[in-house]
Formats: structure tokens, sequence, C-alpha cells
């Protein structure tokens, strides 16, 4: 069923919302990743993965870690907090989003400054590659307290599904959630902040 169809009848909308645990750069060591799944707000399941710092293997990663779970024929959209993990592994959100069959969302807490994106991009090798991935994820929306790219559905149907799966803050349950696990599995605790 669709995010319109499944806001206007009130059903259950199951997510995943994928975070990166914090890392050291330039350890050479993989990234920590998060994927919690809930229903609405309601936390259901979760997913652990490593990717590359500012690798290539991001979106493989997450394709390949949903293919074989059990939540993947539940899920009804994929949430990242923001477009890249680990760094600058920058993730294809149209491939993501074809590859899965769902609606993927690129979700930042404000609008990115590009011209430093592009800057912190020159100093890692093959920075024009890595900025035409990131260009694909197509426009950044504006529905605050939600900046995102999207693929897969409308920005309005977005922006709905966004203010549903959110229970406090600015952040969807699924990612805040994502958030204070990855903290606590490599620190030993989670933040105050998510």
């Amino acid at each position: 069923m669709k995010l319109e169809e499944l806001l206007r009848l009130r059903r259950t909308i199951r997510v995943i919302g994928f975070d990166d645990a914090p890392f050291v750069r330039g350890s050479g060591q993989p990234v920590g990743v998060a994927g919690v799944i809930c229903g609405n707000t309601r936390f259901e399941g979760m997913l652990w993965g490593e990717v590359e710092a500012d690798g290539w293997d991001g979106t493989e990663q997450l394709c390949k870690w949903l293919s074989k779970s059990k939540f993947l024929p539940q899920l009804h959209l994929i949430l990242l907090d923001g477009i890249c993990l680990g760094g600058f592994n920058v993730i294809d959100l149209p491939l993501l989003s074809r590859t899965l069959n769902l609606p993927c969302v690129a979700l930042m807490r404000s609008l990115p400054d590009l011209d430093k994106m592009k800057f912190a991009l020159s100093r890692l090798p093959f920075p024009e590659k890595r900025w035409e991935i990131l260009q694909r994820a197509g426009e950044i929306y504006g529905y605050p307290p939600f900046y995102f790219q999207v693929q897969g559905d409308t920005p309005n149907t977005i922006a709905s599904v966004l203010n549903s799966l959110t229970d406090r803050g600015h952040v969807p349950e699924a990612l805040r959630l994502a958030h204070l696990i990855g903290a606590a599995v490599i620190k030993g605790e989670s933040g105050k902040q998510a």
C-alpha cells in the first residue's frame, strides 16, 4: 500500500531509520551503522552492520542487509540521517529506492551548506564521483522542521509521513533511536542529543 493511502486510512507505517555510530576519522576502522525499525513511533526491531569510512560500499551494504532481513516485506519507507554514512560514504538514493522498491529519504536537520560539502569532498579521492552520486538524490525540500531529499514518492506525502513518525523533537523516532543506539554501542552510553 502506498504511503498516501496509509496516511489517509491512519494505518501503521513501518519505517527503518539508518544512522552511523560515532567513529574516529582516519583510523581505517569500519563504521557501525544502526538500522531501527518502527511501526509509526513504536520500536519493533533493529539491524546492525558496518560500512567503510569515506568509502564506496554504503548503498550496497544497505541493500544487502535489508534484502536478507525478515523486515523488508513489512517496510513502507527507508530513512537516512543525511545522504552519507561514515563520513562521506555517499548513498545513491535513486539506486537504493529502485533496488528495494521503497521510497527512500535522506533527512537533514537544516539546509546543508553545499559549498562546504564540496570543499570537504575535494579532500577525498574521486570528489567528482562523490558529488555526482550526492546530486542524484535530487532537490532538497524544506518543510520545516524537516529538510530532505526523496526518491520514490512526493515531497508533500513525505512531509506528512515524517510528521506522523515523529514523537519528540524534529527527528522521526526511528532515526532518533538509531542515533542513540549507535552512540551507546560505541561509547557505552547514549548522548544527550539525537
